[in-house]
């Protein structure tokens, strides 16, 4: 049986810390962020992870 390929879109987006869980990044980020208020954009600097509902899914995806 051939090899499961991982999913490029998924590789490049996220990452796997090393306790197990998967690092994402933040939506609104790119430009224009002058429309922003200053909090929401503090908030977009904190770091983000996946939820476990999806973790399952989304490790299948990377390996």
């Amino acid at each position: 049986m051939p090899k499961m390929k991982s999913v490029k879109g998924a590789v490049k987006r996220l990452k796997v810390k090393k306790n197990g869980s998967i690092k994402r990044g933040t939506a609104y980020r790119s430009h224009i962020l002058t429309k922003q208020d200053a909090g929401t954009r503090r908030k977009q600097n904190s770091p983000k992870t996946i939820s476990k509902a999806d973790e399952k899914n989304m490790k299948a995806m990377i390996n």
